[in-house]
């Protein structure tokens, strides 16, 4: 495979598919599933419909992150795409929720497979390849267009078959990072954990509803965006570096402003270009705010790194 520069100037014109280990589906049937989902998750699935999606954060009472997912409505089921290695957990804590509703909750990932389509090309691609019994939907993961394009296992070599003979070249997981990375989006059980709150990770936009009725977890919430004006005490935040002898910072690399640490880097990567490093990482509220730059601490010594944008 080529080395990731090169594959990036592929996408700059055209497309590249990558099948995902890292996302897995589980399906909810039954009358009551949208209204059963809708009193969990953050984002609003009312309206939501057959053949949209939505992405969303699934809370603890206390406003810290169970999973972040992505709920798409199909005819007579929804879709929830989550973390791979969250699959089987969130099938049980589903289903030990459901009392007298008529919802049904199973782990499909032994049924479904996601290859992700890319690049300035992929939308012609995917409309001209992708049919039945595949799902296809648009993503802002990254900074090019992007589909998620879920099949049925069996027909997974299939499609990217008739993905190879449309010209979509396929991708390496280094750079697919990459561009998670440049584009600031946070990655669950990396960037965001058990203990975030989701407007640490940018996510206020993207995944909560603020007019929504109650989801677990609203009150923290609506207590910080309505009394704290937004504020938390810590923001994750996009950063570039120039590495030091082609090396790169670990993750949890420690993050310096005015001497003192103050937060550590969740992300890390080679830019797609391949002219600098990348990195996310959670910074106190007014380092972020103040942008400009710090320093990233190596173990061979410090390096300078810029702060440009914030993540989410």
């Amino acid at each position: 495979m080529p080395d990731i520069t090169t594959q990036y100037r592929i996408l700059v014109e055209g497309a590249g598919r990558i099948v995902r280990s890292d996302r897995a589906a589980l399906r909810l049937t039954g009358a009551d599933r949208v209204s059963f989902l809708q009193a969990l998750v953050s984002n609003d699935l009312a309206a939501l419909e057959s053949g949209h999606g939505v992405y969303a954060t699934w809370l603890t009472p206390q406003g810290r992150m169970i999973t972040d997912l992505r709920v798409y409505a199909r005819p007579d089921w929804l879709l929830l795409d989550v973390p791979s290695e969250l699959a089987g957990e969130l099938t049980g804590r589903l289903d030990q929720l459901i009392f007298a509703e008529d919802v049904q909750v199973a782990d499909a990932s032994a049924g479904l497979a996601l290859v992700t389509v890319l690049g300035a090309g992929a939308a012609t691609v995917v409309s001209r390849v992708a049919a039945e019994p595949a799902f296809a939907a648009p993503v802002d993961d990254l900074a090019v267009p992007a589909f998620d394009v879920w099949s049925p296992a069996a027909e997974v070599d299939s499609l990217t078959r008739h993905l190879d003979e449309a010209g979509v070249a396929q991708i390496s997981s280094e750079l697919f990072e990459a561009m998670r990375i440049e584009a600031g989006r946070p990655r669950f059980g990396v960037d965001m954990k058990t203990d975030t709150i989701p407007l640490e990770a940018g996510l206020l936009d993207r995944a909560i509803s603020t007019s929504k009725g109650c989801y677990v977890g609203q009150e923290v919430i609506i207590r910080v965006l309505h009394r704290g004006g937004g504020r938390v005490a810590r923001r994750l935040v996009r950063l570039a570096f120039d590495p030091v002898s082609g090396e790169l910072p670990p993750a949890g690399a420690a993050i310096i402003s005015e001497d003192k640490e103050t937060g550590r880097l969740t992300s890390v990567a080679r830019s797609p270009d391949g002219e600098r490093g990348i990195a996310l990482g959670y910074v106190r509220r007014e380092v972020a705010d103040a942008g400009g730059t710090v320093e990233i601490e190596t173990g061979a010594g410090r390096i300078t790194a810029a702060i440009v944008g914030l993540a989410g």
